[in-house]
């Protein structure tokens, strides 16, 4: 199955159903099965000790997933997680951005399930690993 939305159209459905967040959000690159996000990290989105916190990097992974979808299905905001599973395996680097990897495992009629790699800016390991499941709403 082919992609049905390119990064302009992602962007700008994330402008246009989002606006309070989508500025945070720079949608790379996108393939049939793989989607490439940046996030725009700066003060509010820092836990103390000054690393990302661990809502930014679930809101992260889950933009991705959401975006991966909605670039094979199209445009249908009330595509919803279902479930989400992070591993949080070293600590986000300060003062950078993040990236998340996402990679489409499967997309059937009713659900969608992929994984999503996060990394700092810059950093070839990454820091979380996410599994998560979308609900396609029903056509």
């Amino acid at each position: 199955m082919a992609v049905t939305m390119d990064v302009g159209a992602l962007q700008g459905f994330l402008a246009q159903a989002f606006p309070q967040v989508a500025e945070d959000f720079v949608v790379e690159a996108v393939t049939a099965d793989t989607l490439s996000v940046a996030l725009r990290v700066d003060d509010r989105h820092l836990r103390p000790g000054g690393t990302v916190s661990g809502p930014t990097m679930f809101a992260l992974a889950d933009v991705a997933m959401y975006l991966m979808v909605l670039a094979r299905i199209g445009p249908q905001a009330l595509a919803v997680t279902t479930s989400c599973h992070i591993d949080f395996m070293r600590k986000p680097a300060a003062g950078v951005g993040m990236r998340a990897e996402c990679r489409l495992l499967k997309l059937g009629r009713a659900l969608a399930v992929g994984d999503v790699l996060l990394y700092s800016e810059g950093e070839a390991a990454p820091v979380a690993r996410a599994a998560l499941t979308y609900s396609i709403p029903p056509g």
